[in-house]
């Protein structure tokens, strides 16, 4: 229901925040919370994309090695990859688990596998979420680790697109600072300052 009203709810919230609260101030929460509805929604459509390509590069891998159940594996993989870093490691342990049950020594083959899940987790992850939400890869490794110390699978979940979106209002204050105290940015990346 929430969804399909979403239109209308929205426009009923905004009125009873324009009705409440100063328009400054009203359109600064409209703006806030505009940025955090499409960093969430970049977030999701990322972690999809990267669950794709994870699924993909197993599929292909396993049937260049003809191992068994390559796409129950790939899909399983890709579904278990929507956990950020740790996911794919769950998808590998049962996919391990299903190939030991047919081929015990494609199973040890298979967990060479976790090399492509390494390579996906550091290198191809953090790229891919990082640009859908508009956040540097260092800040989206950092804001898993500080997600899963905090609050376990879910706080890695929620703190990329969190972190995106304290990252984008900073910049925004930083940016206006700058502009405010007449420093241009191609004079503080000449100078190293």
């Amino acid at each position: 229901y929430i969804l399909l009203q979403k239109e209308k709810l929205s426009v009923q919230a905004k009125k009873v925040l324009f009705a409440f609260v100063e328009k400054g101030k009203a359109e600064a929460v409209i703006e806030v919370c505009s940025l955090t509805y499409r960093t969430f929604s970049n977030f999701l459509t990322g972690q999809c994309v990267e669950a794709v390509i994870l699924g993909t590069m197993f599929v292909i891998a396993m049937s260049i090695f003809k191992m068994p159940y390559a796409w129950l594996i790939g899909i399983l993989i890709a579904f278990t990859a929507l956990i950020p870093i740790f996911g794919a490691f769950i998808g590998c342990a049962i996919g391990a688990f299903l190939i030991f049950m047919v081929n015990p020594v494609q199973a040890l083959g298979f967990v060479l596998f976790l090399v492509l899940q390494q390579i996906e987790g550091n290198l191809i992850y953090p790229h891919v979420v990082g640009n859908s939400v508009g956040l540097p890869s260092i800040w989206v490794l950092a804001a898993v680790s500080i997600g899963g110390s905090l609050m376990g699978i879910v706080g890695m979940l929620i703190f990329i697109p969190i972190v995106s979106v304290l990252y984008a209002l900073f910049r925004e204050v930083v940016y206006l600072k700058l502009k405010k105290n007449n420093i241009k940015l191609k004079y503080i990346q000449l100078s190293g300052k």
